[in-house]
């Protein structure tokens, strides 16, 4: 009996340590950051919206891969920041209605008396012309938009934006919204890493 209570003794330390290291390992147990310039695993949560919203998350995400930023990851729990939040990418008619009208009116009228016998004359002319031209154009259009925000793990918020697009001359509306939010990012983040000479003075002691 006591050779079994002086075992119990000596394994409850190895015990707790072995528990302890378990827990220092489980992948949730991720530093966290609390500035932009110190992130360098990211994951982008499924965005808020319809199922444009997902489609436009894929586009953010390889906007992001390429920038060089940040390690891209499915894993949440191996991020120590998450990207998140709502975009949506809807298609319309935009209607534009013209309506001309030219109207005109003459008239002519001569009236008069010649020689002795008093005689008269007199004529009377008159004429009038309308147009009218009208146009009906429709044209469709796509509009996306996003608005995203980058937190850690503790959920306090290190960076966000809007962006909006109506499509440019080679992208999508989505694909533009993809790429401003990737360089919109990728200046904040330069901005933190090589700050202007003013701002470096600045903060010398």
């Amino acid at each position: 009996m006591r050779a079994r209570r002086i075992l119990s003794i000596l394994l409850t330390p190895a015990v707790l340590f072995g528990a302890g290291q378990a827990q220092a390992f489980k992948p949730n147990a991720m530093p966290t950051v609390t500035r932009l310039i110190q992130v360098q695993r990211v994951y982008v949560e499924p965005l808020t919206g319809t199922a444009a919203a997902q489609a436009l998350r894929d586009l953010i995400i390889t906007s992001l891969n390429s920038t060089g930023l940040f390690i891209l990851t499915d894993n949440p729990d191996r991020a120590d920041a998450t990207l998140k939040g709502a975009a949506d990418d809807k298609a319309f008619e935009d209607t534009f209605e013209t309506d001309k009208s030219l109207s005109g009116r003459t008239g002519v009228g001569i009236q008069g008396l010649t020689g002795r016998s008093s005689r008269s004359r007199g004529g009377y002319g008159a004429e009038s012309t309308a147009e009218r031209e009208s146009h009906r154009i429709k044209e469709r259009k796509h509009e996306a938009f996003a608005t995203v925000r980058l937190c850690n793990n503790a959920g306090d918020v290190l960076w966000s934006t809007t962006q909006e697009s109506a499509g440019a001359k080679f992208r999508s509306a989505s694909a533009d919204v993809a790429v401003k939010i990737a360089r919109q990012l990728t200046s904040d983040f330069d901005a933190l890493r090589d700050p202007a000479p003013a701002e470096a003075s600045a903060v010398r002691p």
